[in-house]
């Protein structure tokens, strides 16, 4: 199979009849490909080329696809973990790839892709298609909570067809949803997000959409005096002693270092300046929180948030993303993307907490398609399959 070494973006994305062909694009081609996707459908910043060096301990691929004599019409952003002791890897196309999920022809650039990873030693795929599946708004959630209840107890406002659609083809081509049709699924990137839309709404908009609390939060920070600015890299330190202080108190661990992150805001900001931004709630000159945002075409996301267990009263992390919010909205953003939120529904599960926290904000919680994983055939890649996820369980 040759490769597809394509230097320009699509201008139409009616392809002529022809055979896909697939292979390596160039970092600049890559990059021309996203930036014509837009919208609030668009690209994840998981499938920036830029994240591939986020990611230490993974070798990566840049592959395109398109009809022949025709422009690119799909990109991935490949990750591959080598298995220990083999040529073999793992693939992982993270909220990828960034493809037209509606194309009647899936198989028309999928097996080829499939095709292309097993020629680089891939033992398996694991990949997260772009459509949604589900949404609820914030009212509808929060009229449904109660002691032992469940998104799925909830009748969905939306139903996306075609991310119904698309799942249902992937498992008819012998494509395994990672944890099965367990609510919270075994995803590593969230199943469930929360999402506030920006588009055609002016900041008044988004003012009242807020809950009562919220606003009234917001207003006791200003009042307080908390300052918000947009730090720089010499503040990561700080933000990351905040983030093992949050680690604690909540009861998680995300694993990551301090270089991990100077990385990512190098990498990430090198690609495009202002792509990650770090925010500080100040109150009477000591930071009290500190927030990570990125921003790819008409996305922005609120990442990672970090906060101090003193004087949680004067409400700095209230503060910062009402100011996030709103310059995720002076940027033309179509969405504001807050990630992960549980799908308990029970207010004395303590992982409500966060998604309580995040409904204030009067957006809407989107089921994800989630991840989805297939074995390459044969015999040893079904072996190494199993011995990975006997690994992960391990882990």
């Amino acid at each position: 199979m040759s490769a597809l070494l394509v230097t320009a973006a699509p201008t139409d994305r009616r392809a002529p009849a022809g055979p896909v062909r697939l292979g390596p694009v160039t970092p600049e081609a890559y990059r021309a490909f996203l930036g014509s996707r837009t919208g609030a459908d668009g690209p994840s910043f998981l499938q920036l080329p830029s994240w591939a060096q986020v990611k230490d301990g993974w070798n990566h691929q840049l592959i395109g696809w398109g009809r022949e004599g025709a422009e690119l019409s799909g990109v991935a952003l490949v990750l591959l973990r080598p298995f220990p002791g083999t040529r073999k890897y793992f693939a992982y196309l993270p909220e990828g790839p960034v493809a037209d999920w509606a194309d009647p022809d899936l198989d028309g650039w999928l097996a080829p892709l499939l095709g292309h990873l097993r020629s680089l030693g891939a033992f398996a795929v694991r990949m997260g298609p772009g459509p949604a599946y589900r949404r609820w708004n914030a009212a509808t959630v929060k009229a449904a909570t109660g002691p032992g209840r469940r998104l799925s107890d909830v009748l969905a406002d939306e139903v996306d067809p075609l991310g119904t659609a698309v799942a249902e083809r992937l498992r008819a081509r012998g494509w395994r949803k990672c944890g099965g049709d367990s609510e919270d699924g075994a995803d590593a990137q969230p199943r469930h997000v929360f999402q506030v839309p920006l588009t055609g709404r002016s900041t008044d908009d988004l003012w009242t959409g807020l809950n009562q609390e919220w606003r009234r939060n917001v207003r006791k920070a200003r009042k307080s005096g908390v300052e918000v600015v947009v730090g720089s890299a010499a503040d990561l330190p700080e933000f990351y002693r905040l983030l093992r202080i949050t680690e604690e108190r909540d009861g998680f661990r995300l694993g990551r270092s301090l270089a991990y992150y100077e990385r990512q805001y190098a990498v990430l900001n090198a690609e495009q300046p202002g792509r990650m931004k770090l925010y500080l709630a100040r109150h009477e000159g000591e930071i009290l929180a500190a927030h990570t945002m990125l921003a790819v075409g008409g996305r922005v996301w609120y990442q990672t948030g970090a906060s101090a267990d003193h004087r949680r009263e004067v409400r700095p992390s209230n503060a910062l993303q009402w100011r996030m919010m709103l310059d995720a909205h002076a940027l033309g953003a179509d969405v504001y993307d807050l990630r992960g939120v549980p799908s308990t529904l029970d207010p004395d599960d303590r992982a409500h907490g966060l998604l309580r926290w995040k409904l204030g904000t009067g957006g809407q919680v989107v089921e994800t398609l989630g991840e989805w994983e297939i074995p390459m055939q044969g015999t040893t890649n079904g072996a190494l399959y199993r011995a990975f996820h006997a690994y992960l369980a391990r882990r």
